[in-house]
């Protein structure tokens, strides 16, 4: 397991602004040593030893989380404009017994002032979000073998693929099974999921029965750090009502692709590429995506500015009479893909995307961001993050789909509060205005959190 994160100022609210978004994978084993406690008010409930061995111990935490989103012009006008405030409390008990441990995570969540009808990523009540049983295998000098059943939440990569859904207010919980071979320099997961479909009431979440994924995902550091490395993988998707441009039908994709990170503290970069073969309703689906992101921090600068580019061509399909799709298919990404305000997701696209962070005071962050959004197919149309076809291409031969401009503030606070606040907008473009209502998206977030 990586030491445990160490508090950073965040104004991408798809990640935790403090330790992890996934939790089980924090180690607090260093608080064993008296001599490495600090007496901060959290060390008494992250490692509780309930041995003389200390190798039986209980690690606690909790996040509480408000979320207040306002939109003007929802789809461009397409849908009524709406506001509320996401509410979450999730705390976590992770008991170790030597070679055993077993983790379980609640949620108690809620939506306010909202006058329309409740979506899965809005709330599911009171239910379990995390709870699975791992036992952990020394079986070589540095090396160990992880085997994980139950509910959990997981990140593969960048979270392109896989993801916690972290940044909207019910997280993507998966159910199924994993092994994990991780040595100094290498980790190789082989996994099997249903994701876990997201209920109103109490205690009703269900894993699903429509969506499964499995597959083998490998990373070789190239340093002690972790800091440089080379991703490869191989993902596999069913879904059984899978839903295109071109129609609905049952869906098997099989991905591969491979990434390239690295950070050296001034530079910093995240590449990654993948092709997609398999069937749809019967026939045969292709697909490529590829794209990254390269960042320079001018750490000898006043407020230390991170300048970055973030570009990506995903595919479309070609022609929606035929009988092959070529709709790229992200499978379970990241909630907020492209920021606070995603009104598209990263299907039959070209971005290109700069974005500047500076510090302006300590425990402070501004990030303005700006991007423009083209379809890579003209005959294909433009996808939400979760798939759903949010303009028809069939209409239009516009390859312009619209500029975005985001301005985010974060502040954090204490180690353990963060306050963000980040105004977006998304003007039409000509694919846009030639498919409907064309008015500019505006969004007004601001959230309170605070974990340990």
């Amino acid at each position: 397991m990586p030491l445990v994160a160490q508090a950073q100022v965040r104004a991408d609210v798809e990640r935790a602004p403090t330790l992890t978004s996934e939790r089980y994978n924090e180690n607090w084993t260093y608080l064993a040593n008296p001599a490495s406690r600090t007496s901060h008010w959290t060390e008494p409930f992250k490692y509780i030893p309930l041995g003389d061995d200390r190798s039986t111990y209980l690690v606690t935490g909790m996040e509480a989380r408000s979320r207040y989103e306002g939109y003007a012009n929802v789809n461009w006008g397409s849908a009524p404009s709406d506001s509320y405030i996401w509410h979450r409390f999730m705390p976590y008990v992770d008991l170790h017994a030597d070679s055993v441990r077993f983790f379980a995570q609640p949620i108690v969540s809620a939506i306010s002032g909202v006058d329309r009808p409740t979506r899965p990523v809005d709330t599911t009540g009171t239910d379990m979000l995390q709870a699975f049983g791992e036992v952990r295998l020394d079986v070589a000098d540095r090396t160990s073998l992880s085997l994980s059943a139950g509910r959990k939440l997981v990140s593969l990569g960048a979270g392109r693929f896989i993801d916690t859904r972290y940044g909207v207010n019910i997280p993507q919980a998966f159910e199924g099974a994993d092994a994990t071979l991780t040595g100094q320099f290498r980790q190789v997961t082989a996994l099997y999921y249903r994701p876990v479909d997201n209920r109103p009431d109490d205690f009703d979440d269900r894993s699903s029965r429509q969506k499964a994924v499995w597959g083998v995902y490998a990373t070789q550091w190239l340093n002690a750090t972790h800091a440089n490395g080379v991703d490869a993988f191989y993902l596999g998707l069913r879904d059984n009502a899978a839903v295109y441009d071109q129609g609905t039908g049952k869906e098997v994709v099989h991905t591969f692709g491979s990434r390239v990170f690295g950070d050296t503290g001034s530079w910093h970069w995240n590449i990654e590429g993948a092709l997609q073969g398999g069937q749809f309703a019967g026939y045969r689906r292709t697909g490529w995506g590829v794209g990254g992101e390269v960042g320079y921090r001018f750490l000898d600068a006043p407020m230390k500015p991170d300048a970055s580019f973030t570009a990506e061509v995903i595919s479309g399909d070609d022609n929606p009479r035929d009988q092959q799709l070529g709709t790229f298919n992200p499978l379970f990404p990241r909630g907020k893909y492209f920021g606070a305000l995603s009104p598209i997701g990263p299907r039959n696209l070209i971005r290109a995307q700069p974005s500047v962070t500076i510090e302006p005071y300590k425990d402070v962050v501004v990030t303005l961001t700006g991007a423009a959004y083209w379809r890579q197919s003209l005959a294909d149309g433009v996808y939400g993050v979760a798939g759903n076809v949010v303009r028809s291409g069939k209409d239009s031969t516009a390859r312009f789909i619209g500029t975005q401009l985001e301005l985010a503030v974060a502040w954090q606070v204490t180690p353990e509060v963060n306050l963000t606040a980040s105004l977006s907008a998304f003007e039409a473009g000509s694919f846009i205005r030639e498919t409907g209502p064309a008015q500019t998206i505006k969004m007004l977030g601001v959230m309170a959190t605070c974990r340990f």
